[in-house]
């Protein structure tokens, strides 16, 4: 299979090192803005044998016409075709001259960006790739404000990939998702003043509450102002500030009048001079209110969680006091035995009022249920529980009645499977997960199933809660035999629905 992500197609086309690699990484993840701003898709070409390059990732721009229909990553390239790469590559420039070029119908302007990573020191380093910035000319026009704003926007932060000064360094624990060109651009100057504001962007101030023009204005001091909450505010605004000194600092929420609005802070330093900043703008509104709404939610199943697994150890409490009033030791042990199985189901109502989802780590409760059928044993000859293999996360609805199966198995095999001599027992609960299936066997080295023994027509509760559920709830099979080597096993074949796939 041929190389398709940008590390595997560096590692195979040149000998650039591991901060290299990682500086073109973060590039690709965020060019995303440059290619918007300039209307053009951008190439990132890296130089291979013999004076070619090669295409090592690609972005269309959202704002305008690709000028490409067919994908150039993995595209190999030399001679006049690289010409302009090997300029901006060699001389360490932005190349732009040049006669527009044909792809098929589309006639195409080209450029050419150099790609430094600065070193450690804060010094620039040596070119390591090149951007092709390559524009569709075929629905050229005059440009609007909007798109001449945007244009030289793009053509500073292009000056800051070469200059090494962009992108900047990605915050520990920040996600890729982030404001864009379309969600609404402000552009800053020196001073911090707004000389630019596109029309989304407007919008999205005006959910904070400012409805004037917002060009003129001190966006630091405006946030700071507009925010509920005043130690929000100052933060947003001292992130404005810091992007003003040339800092690119983490992404910041404002709020205000029950709108979120999520700001991103770049500085704009073409050449090492700080000249302004870029500050994109989306209104998350909704989307902060529908997480609210999930996180209510969550925690309102988890709390229903909580109490169903109450009211089942409280049930148990009852039953277990009940026991111990009877005198009958058929009706006690049966009193007992209710009270392992709500136990049972109660540990996975625990288990899922501490997860944010309708799933279980069910291998927890597994080992769970089984230390406490082993506590049956008599105390002569003690049985012993092990688990191999790993069931993994399943679903609640799942998660139910498995644990239920296996209760009744593990003290079947303990109470049934061991005659009371002084020799210990054991009992392995053995399950490999496959794509589609859970094959578990519960085996143990006891007596094995007495002679004529027949599962189908057995009256035993625990048999029949086993097939029950098994075969109704799980949708899966159950086999029960004896082991070649003594001892009984129970072979359970379970589908995995969807949600534990």
């Amino acid at each position: 299979m041929k190389p398709s992500t940008l590390r595997e197609l560096v590692e195979e086309h040149t000998a650039l090192n591991r901060q290299d690699i990682d500086h073109l990484q973060r590039l690709a993840g965020d060019w995303q803005l440059i290619s918007d701003l300039s209307f053009a898709d951008l190439l990132l070409w890296v130089p291979a044998e013999a004076g070619a390059y090669v295409c090592v990732a690609q972005v269309r721009p959202t704002t305008a016409p690709t000028a490409y229909q067919d994908d150039q990553v993995g595209k190999l390239a030399s001679g006049t075709e690289v010409a302009h790469l090997e300029v901006a590559r060699t001389q360490g420039r932005i190349w732009r001259e040049g006669d527009p070029v044909w792809y098929g119908d589309t006639p195409a302007r080209h450029e050419a960006v150099p790609v430094r990573r600065r070193g450690a020191d804060g010094e620039s380093g040596d070119v390591v790739a090149v951007v092709g910035r390559d524009t569709n000319l075929s629905t050229a026009r005059t440009p609007s404000q909007l798109e001449l704003n945007y244009l030289t926007t793009a053509d500073d932060l292009a000056q800051m990939i070469a200059d090494g000064t962009f992108p900047p360094p990605r915050h520990e624990g920040e996600t890729t998702s982030a404001p864009r060109v379309g969600d609404g651009l402000i552009r800053l100057d020196a001073t911090g003043k707004v000389t630019y504001a596109s029309p989304n962007a407007q919008s999205a101030i005006r959910r904070l509450g400012f409805s004037a023009s917002l060009v003129g204005e001190d966006l630091a001091a405006l946030f700071n102002r507009l925010s509920d909450d005043p130690l929000e505010g100052s933060e947003c605004a001292a992130r404005i500030l810091a992007a003003l000194r040339g800092d690119a600092p983490p992404r910041k929420e404002v709020e205000a009048r029950t709108a979120t609005v999520l700001t991103r802070a770049l500085p704009l330093m073409p050449a090492g001079v700080p000249i302004g900043a870029l500050v994109l703008a989306r209104d998350i509104t909704e989307v902060k209110r529908r997480d609210r709404a999930l996180i209510t939610k969550d925690a309102t199943i988890r709390e229903i969680h909580h109490r169903v697994k109450n009211n089942l150890q409280t049930v148990a409490a009852l039953l277990r006091l009940q026991a111990r009033r009877v005198a009958a030791p058929e009706a006690r042990a049966a009193l007992e035995e209710s009270v392992r199985r709500v136990a049972s189901i109660a540990l996975v109502h625990e288990t899922l009022s501490m997860s944010a989802d309708e799933v279980v780590e069910f291998d927890g409760i597994i080992d769970r249920v089984a230390t406490a059928a082993a506590e049956v044993a008599a105390p002569e000859s003690p049985v012993f529980t092990r688990r191999e293999g790993t069931f993994g996360v399943l679903p609640a609805e799942m998660a139910t009645p498995l644990v239920m199966v296996l209760n009744e198995l593990l003290l079947n095999a303990v109470e049934h499977g061991f005659d009371g001599g002084a020799h210990s027992g054991e009992v392995v609960v053995h399950v490999e997960r496959g794509k589609k299936e859970l094959h578990i066997v519960v085996a143990d080295n006891g007596r094995g199933l007495p002679e004529g023994f027949n599962p189908a027509t057995s009256k035993r509760l625990g048999l029949q809660i086993i097939r029950t559920l098994t075969t109704g709830e799980l949708r899966g099979t159950i086999e029960l035999r004896n082991r070649p080597g003594g001892g009984a096993e129970a072979v359970l074949l379970v589908p995995l629905n969807k949600r534990a796939t």
